[in-house]
């Protein structure tokens, strides 16, 4: 079935979170449970924002509207009673896609909801599939749906997958379902919360993960880390970055007072404000990556590094063609990704402008960029 217009190139500008349902397997409104000092109402709107300038909460009734924080839209069901109605109404009311996700999902990412939201084109839906699972409450929907949705709850039916075969789907293929695991039970809520507590507790206490940069001159390496630290901050992590320098710098300024504490023979100095703070400290040497990383960003998710090719494990190069360069500087398998412009052998291979599809796959392998 054809969308009434062309909505192939349309920007996704809406998010709805979908709040109707009272939790009748919790026992409880889950609504308004909390995880980490939020409500699930709170953790879904704050990933919605994160994306997309309009957020929405849907709700059944104008009862539920103390639920909806501030600086949201409220949407109430037309015909009560389902998600697939909460998509009918958030439909009818903006007129034009919106990426709609469940209030009980409370691990949903930025990354995870930009990767459907890039796969809306010229189709009426598109979602996120891991092993043949589809998950429906997730996903973008258009106003080709609306249609359809409302025959099938004029018919008594509430099942979003009976939508599908009335639509254009694009599948959106992830690794894992862990970023789509729903709260509806007590003991879904404790496994949620306690997934929480070892999260932070992980964080807090390992090693922070370490990834390089590299590529040979003008490949892009610091262009490349302006987006994907944005991207590593979007899903929730604490990201800390260093830059290799290969000749002598100076950050501090002739004459002001910390640089004369310096020539004075202090050997390391601090200077801060309320907001920052910088230490300098003179070497005998030069220290090694692991012993910066691991001195300095204590309690950090993840350092991103721009060079020290020979001294980090974890290295993604940026390979651009357009640049002059007619090969790789690494050897294959040596990198753990390839960010090009250009169809090279390599694998796993991302464009240029793949940030946050990269941001995830790094985020995803956290474990194994702690071996170092």
């Amino acid at each position: 079935m054809s969308s009434p217009r062309n909505e192939s190139r349309s920007p996704v500008t809406i998010g709805v979170l979908l709040a109707g349902g009272r939790g009748r397997r919790m026992g409880l409104d889950k609504r308004t449970l909390e995880m980490g000092g939020e409500t699930l109402i709170e953790r879904g709107v704050a990933a919605l924002r994160g994306v997309f300038p309009t957020v929405a909460v849907s709700l059944r009734t104008e009862a539920d509207r103390e639920l909806v924080p501030s600086g949201c839209d409220a949407i109430y069901d037309e015909i009560p009673g389902s998600p697939l109605a909460g998509i009918a109404s958030a439909l009818a009311h903006y007129d034009e896609q919106v990426f709609v996700l469940a209030a009980d999902m409370p691990f949903a990412e930025r990354a995870a909801i930009k990767e459907v939201v890039e796969a809306f084109d010229d189709v009426d839906v598109a979602l996120p599939v891991v092993r043949g699972q589809i998950e429906p409450l997730h996903a973008v929907y258009g106003r080709g749906c609306l249609a359809p949705i409302n025959e099938l709850l004029a018919a008594g039916n509430n099942k979003i997958p009976d939508l599908y075969s009335r639509v254009r789907v694009a599948e959106v293929p992830f690794a894992t379902s862990a970023l789509f695991f729903s709260v509806n039970t007590p003991a879904d809520l404790e496994d949620a919360r306690r997934r929480l507590d070892r999260d932070r507790h992980d964080a807090a206490h390992c090693r922070p993960a370490l990834a390089a940069v590299v590529g040979k001159s003008d490949s892009g390496k610091t262009t490349l880390l302006e987006k994907l630290i944005p991207e590593l901050c979007a899903l929730g992590l604490r990201v800390g970055a260093v830059k290799h320098d290969a000749h002598r710098f100076d950050i501090d300024v002739p004459g002001k007072d910390s640089w004369r504490l310096g020539q004075a023979g202090a050997e390391a100095y601090v200077v801060h404000s309320p907001a920052k703070l910088a230490l300098v400290t003179s070497l005998a040497h030069e220290a090694s990556l692991v012993d910066i990383v691991l001195r300095y960003f204590t309690g950090f998710d993840i350092v991103v590094v721009e060079g020290h090719k020979l001294q980090s494990p974890n290295k993604i190069e940026v390979f651009r063609q357009a640049a002059g360069h007619d090969r790789p500087l690494c050897e294959p398998g040596e990198a753990l990704a390839t960010v090009t412009d250009t169809a090279v052998s390599r694998d796993p291979r991302f464009g240029l402008d793949d940030a946050a599809v990269l941001a995830r796959f790094l985020a995803d392998r956290l474990p194994q960029l702690r071996k170092y």
